[in-house]
């Protein structure tokens, strides 16, 4: 019984001499980032396509991302909106790739988009093409994110 309880006080003093397991660095991808501009070059003409009235939310994690975009006035009005995505993302130097899995545009669901991301200080600039022959889309985009709290 003497030793049982000796074992328990020792316990702590063992366990605090294992090796600590180094845990991973969080990438500076990682959080919550909002939508402040969007600019599309498709056949030729450069347009902005980011919508005021909307608030879009894109969040990554270790190894997923998602978003959601919807409209402010609650869905009450003509301007009612809402699409939301997710899937898995592949981060190699500012090589990121999106493979869509879940999207309300379901047409989008399955395709693989690659993009060149930039962090500078609490702005994310993620760039690339999207392209989809089914959907008859073949665009650049620009986007453009600022980090969350």
């Amino acid at each position: 019984m003497k030793s049982y309880w000796i074992s328990l006080l020792l316990l702590p003093v063992i366990l605090g001499c294992q090796p600590k397991v180094e845990q991973s660095k969080k990438k500076p991808l990682e959080g919550t980032w909002e939508l402040i501009a969007v600019i599309n070059k498709e056949n030729g003409e450069t347009f902005n396509t980011y919508v005021e009235g909307r608030r879009m939310i894109k969040i990554i994690t270790p190894t997923h991302f998602s978003f959601v975009n919807h409209d402010l006035n609650q869905g009450k009005d003509s301007t009612a909106f809402f699409a939301a995505g997710a899937g898995r993302y592949k981060l190699e130097g500012d090589n990121y790739q999106e493979q869509l899995e879940f999207c309300t545009a379901r047409g989008w669901e399955g395709h693989v988009f690659d993009f060149k991301v930039q962090i500078k200080g609490d702005t994310l600039i993620q760039q690339g093409v999207e392209k989809s022959e089914e959907l008859g889309v073949d665009r650049y985009i620009l986007e453009t994110y600022v980090r969350q709290p």
